[in-house]
Formats: C-alpha cells, sequence, structure tokens
C-alpha cells in the first residue's frame, strides 16, 4: 500500500508545482442614462398628462409573484408603478 502525502491549502508548497496567476483589470463604464433605448408606450402620465412613456420590468418582490411595470414619463421625467 503507497502512502499518499496530504497536503492542506493552508500550507506553503515548495513552490515547483504552483502557478501565478496573472491579474487582469478592466475598466467598468457605468452609464446612468438609457434613455432612447427602452420602450414606449401610451398612457397617460399622472402629474402632467402627458401620453407617453418609457417602461421597464422588475421583479421586486418574490419569485412566485408578478413583475412590477416601473414607467417614466417622457416629458417630465416623473416615474410610478404598476403591480
Amino acid at each position: 500500500m503507497t502512502k499518499l502525502p496530504f497536503l492542506c491549502h493552508s500550507e506553503p508548497t515548495s513552490g515547483e508545482n504552483t502557478t501565478t496567476r496573472k491579474r487582469i483589470d478592466r475598466k467598468i463604464v457605468v452609464t446612468e442614462s438609457i434613455e432612447g433605448t427602452l420602450p414606449t408606450v401610451k398612457i397617460i402620465c399622472e402629474k402632467c398628462k402627458n401620453h407617453e412613456a418609457t417602461w421597464v420590468i422588475r421583479q421586486t418582490r418574490a419569485a412566485d409573484e408578478p413583475a412590477t411595470r416601473i414607467y417614466q414619463c417622457t416629458k417630465c421625467k416623473h416615474k410610478w408603478r404598476e403591480y
């Protein structure tokens, strides 16, 4: 019966079996404005009575409940939700 050595991950190694990983730094670009890329719908804004708004769907509650539709008026930028 051959005995195999046990190495814990916290024990230093001899160096011959180790590899060096090269760190790759990437730039992350955050864009706050996605205006012009969202779908629009004909709906009346509660605030300015405009007839057009953009919308997105977000899962704001539990997974077994329906998603929330978030609207933003194209004229006054007012936001509201529909559950």
